[in-house]
């Protein structure tokens, strides 16, 4: 079977899933204390007055939160030039789905880009999405936030967090900071031909598709 898993019986196969597991719980272990770092992470309060289209008009940053404490917001690159976001980005974005659970825990989930709110509306239903968007068209939301750079723009996730009249800005990530947000990495990961992708090991096993972000094969999500 060449680089394909090793056949073995249900015994040998308990035996390597529970030698897997230590090392899973290792991870879960750690995974938990970084998430501890990052709540103890210290917040900026956001004095800049910014202003958003939405699809009922302007905006301030406040409103993003529809009344809940806590914002997730998606950095979607799509540049106010561009006649389409970009597919990595639109990935992403083709894994959000309800999100009545974050509302149920006090967090609102939006997105925000360059390209004014019609562009905006017009792909978002295109690709059938029903998350929030807003367009950051014409102020420095973007820049000030490490998501519109020297070169063009970049992918991320920022959190915010509401007190009072206040808004704190509270963490912020990119490039692979967001991975698992793309393809349905989480899934993938699970499987025994992974995310085939040239880098995963073991070497050989499948053929890479080319299909991770910014690779050559990477299309909107209605073009496959």
């Amino acid at each position: 079977m060449g680089t394909m898993p090793e056949v073995v019986s249900r015994e040998e196969w308990l035996t390597a899933r529970a030698e897997l597991l230590v090392k899973e719980k290792e991870l879960t272990r750690a995974r938990d204390r970084v998430n501890a770092d990052r709540r103890r992470l210290p917040m900026v309060r956001v004095d800049k007055a910014y202003e958003f289209d939405g699809p009922d008009g302007p905006v301030g940053l406040a409103d993003l939160f529809e009344g809940r404490p806590q914002l997730v917001l998606h950095h979607f690159m799509f540049a106010p030039e561009w006649e389409a976001a970009c597919p990595s980005c639109s990935s992403a974005a083709d894994q959000i789905g309800a999100v009545r659970q974050l509302h149920a825990r006090n967090t609102t989930l939006v997105a925000v880009s360059r390209a004014p709110h019609p562009k905006l509306a017009a792909f978002r239903e295109r690709m059938g999405w029903t998350f929030p968007w807003y367009s950051a068209y014409g102020n420095d939301f973007n820049e000030d936030f490490g998501a519109t750079v020297e070169g063009g723009e970049m992918p991320g996730v920022s959190a915010f967090l509401r007190v009072g009249d206040d808004v704190f800005h509270t963490y912020s990530t990119f490039s692979r900071g967001i991975e698992e947000f793309h393809n349905g990495y989480p899934y993938l990961d699970l499987t025994a031909l992974g995310r085939q992708e040239a880098w995963e090991e073991p070497k050989g096993r499948a053929e890479p598709l080319g299909l991770q972000a910014g690779g050559p094969a990477m299309r909107l999500p209605d073009e496959y």
